[in-house]
């Protein structure tokens, strides 16, 4: 052979070299994450800085890298047969389509795509370099070649928003959980805090008739004897009407004016603070911000029409991301208790979380969201203890009511005969 030869042999090695290291780059950028480059760049790698630009728009260093690959398999390609065809005749190009074609599956496309995936932060920062550096060069002309594909089939090509999905998040944390990656309480967490920014405070709210209150002109000390009794830090003040909320007293204040021997002639009125309300509507996640900033750990809650609602804590809005916390003043009590032929239910108890509990599908409409509420929409009239209705597939049995409000009610399955027999009478 020639020395041309050998040097068209030579050239074709350095193709297949750079086609591995195109292919390399090309699993490294599908695979590294906006979020894994973040953390190398916090880590102080390097290349972690070029690493962050790219997976910012992939788009633009994927198709260059891609061309490039394309343009180490025809050059090499052609290099080679053009030799082989030189000594072997025109079986030539059949040995040259076929020897090259190996050697590039091998050694420029499966083993470079393994190893990059099997060390895709290694790879992916010591190419970071490489994949910056084409993306600049060649991204004019990858562009205007794709511009010609988008004419002749025209699509939208990769998308410039956010890669993941909340619903693929959610799914990666259920299957992370299933493999032990992460532990039951954590996968709850995440999906609390997605559901965070979706829930208004009015799912949240202690409601008005659970509220403990006290009249403005209650004396210090008998002030501080209903907060020791209740065990709360902090209780909603009101004038004449208890849904005349005018300000907030804390047992601190309470407290400190009689240790300083203030209480003579003091009341409720000389103590407390101004109330936070809020809006029934408003997002936890807006309200959670707003209590921070203004330093506030309970907002009185009112609806459209600027009557009391309810009253929401902070440690109501921490529940919602870690759970249920309780303390030595809270009594624990369950809202749902297994009986003979059903379930004794509080009426306070959500619909959604009695749907989770007993496997049912109760609609948790706009007009009610506790087991009380939908109770009374189906009565049509104001409850009374025995009175019954069956709804979706269930038999609900008033059991105690206090102040025209469902404190417990009795729920057990039906039949679709028994359903329609109670329908009927």
């Amino acid at each position: 052979m020639s020395s041309g030869d050998w040097w068209s042999i030579f050239f074709v090695g350095l193709l297949v070299i750079a086609a591995a290291a195109m292919a390399a780059s090309e699993a490294a950028v599908v695979r590294m994450t906006r979020v894994r480059a973040m953390a190398l760049a916090d880590d102080g790698k390097r290349g972690a800085h070029l690493l962050v630009r790219i997976t910012q728009d992939p788009a633009r260093y994927l198709n260059p890298v891609l061309f490039a690959t394309l343009a180490c398999h025809v050059i090499g390609t052609t290099l080679a047969t053009t030799v082989a065809v030189r000594h072997l005749g025109s079986a030539g190009e059949w040995v040259a389509s076929a020897v090259l074609t190996s050697i590039l599956f091998v050694f420029a496309e499966s083993m470079p795509k393994t190893f990059a995936i099997l060390r895709t932060d290694s790879v992916s920062l010591a190419l970071a370099p490489v994949i910056y550096g084409l993306g600049r060069l060649l991204y004019p002309l990858a562009r205007a070649l794709v511009g010609i594909s988008n004419v002749i089939l025209p699509g939208k090509g990769l998308p410039k928003g956010p890669f993941m999905s909340e619903d693929e998040i959610r799914r990666i944390v259920d299957v992370a959980e299933s493999e032990e990656v992460i532990e039951e309480q954590e996968r709850e967490m995440i999906h609390s805090v997605f559901e965070f920014g979706d829930t208004v405070v009015r799912n949240v709210m202690t409601p008005r008739p659970d509220m403990i209150v006290i009249e403005a002109k209650t004396p210090v000390r008998q002030a501080m004897d209903l907060a020791i009794d209740h065990g709360f830090s902090r209780i909603p003040a009101y004038d004449d009407d208890p849904d005349n909320i005018v300000g907030v007293v804390y047992a601190k204040d309470l407290f400190r004016a009689l240790r300083r021997n203030e209480d003579g002639g003091k009341t409720v009125r000389d103590v407390m603070r101004e109330p936070f309300f809020v809006p029934e509507t408003m997002r936890v996640s807006d309200l959670l911000r707003d209590m921070q900033t203004k330093h506030m750990h309970l907002a009185i809650v009112v609806d459209e029409y600027g009557d009391v609602a309810g009253l929401v804590t902070l440690e109501d809005l921490l529940e919602e991301i870690v759970g249920e916390i309780t303390d030595e003043y809270d009594v624990e009590e369950s809202p749902i208790m297994p009986v003979a032929d059903g379930w004794m239910v509080q009426g306070k108890m959500p619909i959604w979380e009695l749907n989770e509990l007993i496997g049912a599908d109760l609609p948790d409409d706009e007009e009610w969201q506790t087991v009380g509420g939908l109770v009374a929409a189906a009565l049509g009239r104001i409850p009374e203890p025995g009175d019954e209705v069956v709804f979706h597939g269930f038999n609900f049995r008033v059991e105690k009511v206090q102040r025209r409000r469902i404190e417990s009610v009795h729920v057990r399955r039906v039949s679709d005969e028994a359903a329609l027999e109670q329908v009927a009478r």
